[in-house]
């Protein structure tokens, strides 16, 4: 027997390790019913502890389609609760098990998870062996010419995308599964979370399929010109599958490659502009592989601390989508709506929060990971510390998004305000994006039930600037 530990791999094709597996039993699974591969999910309280109502929900989702998966090839998802160190130990003795394998994850938590039950394993003399699988390229692949690991995106880019990319691989066939059969379910309740208000996308390898086929028929050849403005529905929606590995990224950068090979000259860089935003979230997995402190620490270091303010009052609103700046309201809003936000919008909210309240991006970080589906340590951190200029590769500090002329410019009728943010649906678009501009009284006039702004933007700009040039240690 062969034990499969699927942890952000919540899927059969494209899976390293899960084929591995099916390849070690090989033929014998046909003729010998206590041979094949045992595919196991534990629920593990420590990664639990850092997540959200809506991942969970999609969480049991796609655990619920990978089930249904194993089960028409007439085996089934073992289920656990507990310790991963412990009960994979234990399950290994159950089935006699000669081999546990999976596929790796590189942030600090789970490395350190993945060693204890390494040796857990060994001391039951069980053989374990772990794959490369969710990013294309290894940790220190990819290097300076000094090999040290790259702090600039753009030289990484440029590696990653002439680098050889691997075909997807094939899903294991039914005879190399073993005859099990796995408990249910549990709730979310059960496992100490509520249904989320939000709407939270279908999980699972068949719904992540339709979006990669939708989206490289038409929003893929649209995205370099279209990928800012979020009303133009130019982008993937991948995000959550990737973060949970219902999908693998061989065959989302197959499916782009060969909307690539069928587009114009113009759509191929469309295409690869797709293409370099998967090296994106490769490269911030290789930051957080080489610095795993920066989940809770700046990457870059300062003379002096920076002094942000942190007022609760401010922190609130900007949860609330109560700012009186309309476009960061309405990010807000679809956040707690849909467990998801547009890119562009989301730049727009950190920016506020770390450069216009001058609140601590860990504060951020912190409420994205609660409401998002698609919330990924190193892609989130990386996005936070970026707006904030702590990040490796980040944004200057002198460069402070003005949330209005972003409103105007990615949403210029207003079409994505007014869905989010209800109150304003009958106000010129015009309007809208004046609002930080006009008196009390002419917000009066407009009659709604809409905040005046909670700062005022150039003012806070001039305090951002202070504040990041005394960390400096400049006069």
């Amino acid at each position: 027997m062969q034990i499969h530990w699927h942890r952000r791999d919540l899927r059969a094709v494209d899976n390293r390790a899960l084929t591995a597996a099916a390849d070690a039993v090989g033929d014998a699974a046909r003729d010998d019913p206590d041979s094949g591969v045992v595919p196991v999910f534990v629920f593990d309280d420590t990664v639990l502890d850092h997540a959200g109502d809506a991942r969970v929900r999609y969480l049991l989702d796609a655990l619920a389609a990978l089930r249904a998966w194993y089960r028409e090839r007439d085996s089934d998802l073992v289920v656990a609760h507990g310790d991963p160190a412990a009960v994979l130990s234990d399950l290994a003795a159950e089935y006699d098990a000669e081999r546990v394998v999976w596929n790796k994850d590189y942030s600090g938590l789970a490395r350190e998870r993945d060693a204890r039950v390494r040796r857990a394993l060994n001391e039951r003399d069980v053989d374990r062996e772990s794959f490369h699988d969710a990013i294309f390229h290894k940790p220190g692949s990819i290097t300076t010419n000094d090999g040290d690991p790259y702090s600039v995106y753009t030289y990484f880019w440029k590696k990653w995308r002439d680098r050889e990319k691997p075909d997807p691989i094939a899903a294991p066939g039914a005879d190399a599964l073993a005859d099990v059969t796995g408990e249910a379910l549990p709730t979310i309740e059960e496992l100490g979370f509520e249904e989320p208000g939000a709407d939270v996308q279908s999980a699972g390898t068949a719904a992540a399929r339709d979006r990669v086929s939708e989206f490289c028929e038409d929003g893929i050849y649209r995205y370099e010109e279209d990928r800012d403005y979020p009303t133009r529905e130019a982008v993937s929606h991948l995000s959550t599958d990737l973060k949970f590995g219902t999908i693998g990224i061989r065959e989302v950068y197959e499916a782009t490659a060969e909307a690539r090979e069928r587009g114009t000259d113009d759509q191929v860089e469309s295409v690869e502009e797709f293409q370099s935003q998967l090296a994106w979230r490769e490269f911030y997995a290789h930051v957080l592989f080489f610095n795993p402190e920066v989940v809770t620490e700046n990457f870059r270091a300062y003379e002096h601390d920076i002094e942000w303010r942190n007022d609760p009052d401010e922190l609130q609103a900007w949860k609330d989508g109560e700012t009186g700046y309309p476009i960061v309201d309405a990010g807000m809003r679809q956040l707690k709506a849909e467990a998801y936000m547009h890119n562009r919008v989301r730049m727009i909210v950190a920016s506020f929060l770390t450069k216009d309240l001058q609140i601590d991006w860990r504060e951020g970080y912190d409420h994205f990971r609660e409401y998002l589906a698609d919330h990924d340590t190193a892609n989130d951190n990386g996005g936070w510390q970026w707006a904030a200029s702590t990040g490796t590769d980040a944004q200057p500090y002198f460069r402070i998004f003005n949330p209005m002329t972003q409103g105007e410019r990615y949403d210029p009728d207003a079409e994505y305000i007014k869905e989010y943010v209800p109150e304003l649906r009958d106000v010129d678009a015009e309007l809208i994006h004046e609002w930080h501009e006009l008196s009390p009284t002419q917000r009066a006039g407009i009659d709604v039930e809409y905040p005046e702004p909670i700062v005022d933007h150039s003012e806070r700009r001039e305090a951002t600037l202070a504040m990041f040039e005394a960390a400096r240690g400049e006069d």
